[in-house]
Parts: structure tokens; C-alpha cells; sequence
């Protein structure tokens, strides 16, 4: 009951993220267009890209929350995980963007700026702010890598909300006390946010490709698994175990040995509480696949443990 209101949860915020990067693109373009900003219009034109992102994130979370079926039977957790690569093909996409213009800027006249512009800028930088911080919470109690996703992309808008802000503000200054080198500020300040966008979409990129490679968990969070798998008093030793995020859920493998002599509905009893061990250890495990193998009394390895070589047990 607690995983479906966390994830209606999680969907209320995605829809709040597009909802919102909606109307922010409407004000950035059209208040940059008015008052003849450059780096608002520019700012709009990549939040234009973020709603892009979030529909992506949006959908992409729709499909992982269907259960599994014929064609997907370990779920659809992945499907976040590819909404997270588009994400940061986006964010890569956006970050050339706003640094060729910032570049290209240096070489052209300073336009003058206007006050309400630097008012439509703040307004945007403390609406992304509160944005970032809303869907980040929910996205790391969820689990939600589509969400996580998003609130890395309003973090994204964050930096270049920022610049823009320290843009027009150094030009209002530069105009009102006659000092022409600081209206060269937001190019500048365009380019810095232009590498720090750059640096988030190349993290985002990397551990998305980690996840569709099912790259292995942490080696802390295996022990952990398989000391919740070895507390049931059956299990005589745990000969291999590998774990792998699929989304927002965890799937685990486990070979474990127990005594050859047990039958084989005891054995079915074992897995069953090898299963409930490991999810009650980590409530992200979503599937826990149990392998017996039989175990005698004479084994040299006679004390439960795990073993120094997984590839060395069948």
C-alpha cells in the first residue's frame, strides 16, 4: 500500500515537472522576445527541451509501473532507465546549445536589458529551485530513476536560470554606471553553465549505460543479501549470489546449499524463506531467484559462509 502511494506520488510530481516546464517556457520566450533578452530566449529555448525531457521521464514511468507480462517477465523497471538516457542526451544537447550561443555572443553587440526581464529570470530560477528539491526527495524515496531523472534536469535549469539572473543583472549595472564589460557577464556566466549542464548529462549518461548493463550492486548491499539469505537455519552456505537493479527494483540470485537429505517440498519451503529474508532485508528487492544445492555433512566447508570464489560452486 506504502509502494503505490509513493508511486502515485512520484507521478504527481512528474506531472507538476512538465506542467510547469510548460508554463516556464511560455514566460522565458515570450518576456525574452518583448524586452529584446537574448539569454531569456535562449533559456526558453532549452527549457522548450525540458518539456521534451519530462514527457519522456513521464512516459517512460507510466510503462515501468505496468506488471509484468508474456513479453516483459521481470516488469518494466527499465523503462525509466531509458527515459533517463534520453534525458541526458537532452541535457548533452542543451548544454551545446547554450555554450555555442554564449560563444557566439562574445563576437555580437550587448543588447540592452530590461528589469522586468531580470524579474521573469528570478521568478524562474526559485520556481526551478523548488522544483528541484520537490521531485529529488520523491524521486530517491520512490526509487524513481525517470524521476531522478527530472529533478537532475530542473537542476540543469537551476544553473542556467542562474546565469541568466547574473546576466541581465551585471548588464542593468554595467548600463546604469557606464561600465560596458560587464554586459560581456551573462555570455560568460552561459558558457560556465554551459560545461557545469555538460558534466550532469555525462553522470546521468553513465549510470543509465550502468544499469542497462546490469552493472553488479554495491559489494556492501551483496553481503547484506546474503546475510539475510544465510539467517535462515537451513541454509548450510551461500555458493553464489548476484544482484541487479532493473529500474526502480532490485532483482537477486542465489545459489545456496542445505542438507541433500531434505525433501523436496522442504526445499520449496527454504526458497520461499530465503525470498521473504532478503526482501525484508532490502524492500527494493522486487524478484529473489533461489537455486538449491545439495550439501552433505562431511563437506569440507561444513560452517555456513559464502564463499571466496562464486564461480567456483555450480
Amino acid at each position: 500500500m506504502q509502494e503505490q502511494d509513493m508511486g502515485k506520488r512520484a507521478m504527481v510530481s512528474a506531472w507538476v515537472s512538465l506542467i510547469s516546464n510548460i508554463l516556464l517556457t511560455g514566460i522565458k520566450i515570450i518576456a525574452g522576445l518583448m524586452f529584446n533578452s537574448k539569454v531569456l530566449v535562449a533559456d526558453g529555448v532549452h527549457n522548450a527541451g525540458d518539456v521534451i525531457a519530462s514527457a519522456t521521464a513521464l512516459g517512460a514511468m507510466r510503462i515501468s509501473s505496468q506488471p509484468p507480462d508474456e513479453d516483459h517477465p521481470y516488469g518494466h523497471g527499465k523503462a525509466e532507465v531509458i527515459g533517463a538516457s534520453v534525458v541526458a542526451v537532452i541535457l548533452f544537447g542543451a548544454g551545446i546549445f547554450i555554450g555555442y550561443h554564449s560563444i557566439a555572443a562574445l563576437f555580437k553587440p550587448m543588447p540592452q536589458e530590461h528589469i522586468l526581464a531580470l524579474v521573469a529570470a528570478i521568478i524562474s530560477l526559485l520556481w526551478k529551485q523548488w522544483l528541484y528539491i520537490y521531485t529529488i526527495r520523491i524521486g530517491r524515496a520512490a526509487n524513481s530513476q525517470g524521476l531522478i531523472a527530472t529533478a537532475k534536469d530542473h537542476l540543469a535549469d537551476v544553473y542556467a536560470s542562474g546565469a541568466a539572473v547574473l546576466g541581465i543583472g551585471l548588464g542593468l549595472i554595467g548600463e546604469h554606471w557606464d561600465i560596458s564589460i560587464l554586459s560581456y557577464g551573462d555570455p560568460i556566466a552561459g558558457f560556465v553553465v554551459a560545461l557545469l549542464v555538460l558534466k550532469l548529462a555525462w553522470e546521468m549518461g553513465r549510470e543509465s549505460i550502468d544499469v542497462l548493463m546490469e552493472k553488479a550492486i554495491a559489494t556492501e548491499e551483496i553481503e547484506s543479501y546474503a546475510a539475510a539469505a544465510l539467517s535462515v537455519a537451513e541454509v548450510q552456505r551461500i555458493d553464489r549470489i548476484r544482484a541487479r537493479e532493473h529500474g526502480h527494483y532490485i532483482i537477486v540470485d542465489i545459489r545456496a546449499s542445505v542438507d541433500a537429505s531434505l525433501t523436496i517440498q522442504q526445499g520449496h519451503d527454504i526458497i520461499r524463506l530465503i525470498k521473504r529474508a532478503v526482501m525484508k532485508q532490502e524492500p527494493r528487492v522486487y524478484e529473489v531467484l533461489v537455486h538449491l544445492n545439495p550439501w552433505y555433512p562431511d563437506d569440507l566447508q561444513a560452517v555456513k559462509s559464502t564463499p571466496n570464489n562464486p564461480e567456483d560452486k555450480v
